[in-house]
């Protein structure tokens, strides 16, 4: 039946199952679970808004491209001191999306001229909207580690986008990463997934202006870089940036819950590893970076 079909392929979308009769010839037919293969999500075409004036009411965002483990907690607490910059906690936005429950709802969009990705372009721009109005600051900071990998509909979606880099030095980014979890993966696995997030930050850096930062030199020297980045985005110094005070989301998933970061003031980072405790899959990095020579 037409109904079951729907509710069958609704729950193959949803949840990975499906319901499959089985049963030879001559017996009762039964009804099971069978577990589905999930379907890769096909990605949805995305473009520059046809009227930035009217189609994008955040102007200007600022966004932290950096790995995950890299710092970028830190800076947004930093920057969130700001008079004039909230930097919230990291907000996901690139996995909202839209979806046509009905054929006629995919015709009246385009019939407005909007596919999937623009109606989601105008989402994420609305939610980053709300929590700039509510804060009553004049620039928005967003800094979830994923953008890395969707560094080219961001631009797209903010054709006026500033991005700041955030680097480490690549092993120091392995251990923690695998610290922050050490029953999930072993330290080789911790490399090897951080290596997927400094790669897509590389790709961002290469194919984006913006202005490069390092964790080590954050830390080391906060009013520093404090300043050139305050430079870059044109709002004044503020000293609030080197006593940020407890950052209000202090939450795993949403960005670092440690205790440096709940301490309220920039501590200094780690030593570097020495060249001889850098795992091989990251030395290319490392050079890249210009971690190692």
């Amino acid at each position: 039946m037409k109904w079951q079909r729907t509710i069958n392929g609704a729950l193959a979308r949803y949840t990975g199952f499906q319901f499959n009769r089985v049963g030879k010839a001559g017996q009762a037919a039964t009804t099971t679970v069978q577990e589905k293969a999930p379907v890769k999500r096909p990605e949805t075409p995305f473009r520059l808004p046809a009227d930035p004036k009217t189609d994008r009411l955040v102007q200007a965002p600022v966004f932290i491209i950096s790995p995950v483990r890299s710092g970028s907690t830190l800076l947004r607490a930093m920057l969130n001191a700001h008079p004039d910059l909230h930097a919230p906690h990291e907000l996901h936005v690139r996995r909202l999306r839209v979806e046509f429950d009905t054929s006629l709802a995919e015709k009246a969009m385009e019939a407005l001229g909007h596919n999937k990705a623009d109606l989601e372009h105008l989402l994420w721009d609305r939610v980053l909207h709300r929590e700039l109005v509510r804060s009553g600051k004049r620039y928005i900071v967003e800094k979830t580690p994923a953008n890395a990998f969707a560094y080219e509909r961001l631009s797209t979606c903010w054709p006026d986008a500033r991005f700041v880099f955030l680097l480490r030095h690549p092993a120091s980014i392995a251990s923690s990463w695998y610290e922050a979890s050490p029953g999930k993966r072993t330290p080789d696995e911790a490399a090897a997934d951080a290596l997927r997030y400094m790669k897509a930050v590389q790709r961002a850096r290469k194919a984006l202006p913006g202005l490069t930062v390092r964790y080590e030199e954050l830390t080391a020297e906060p009013e520093r870089v404090g300043r050139a980045i305050c430079d870059f985005l044109g709002v004044p110094w503020a000293p609030e940036l080197l006593t940020y005070g407890t950052p209000d989301v202090v939450t795993k998933g949403l960005g670092d819950w440690k205790d440096k970061i709940r301490s309220g003031t920039v501590q200094r980072g780690r030593d570097l590893p020495r060249p001889d405790q850098i795992p091989d899959v990251l030395k290319d990095m490392c050079r890249t970076w210009e971690y190692l020579t």
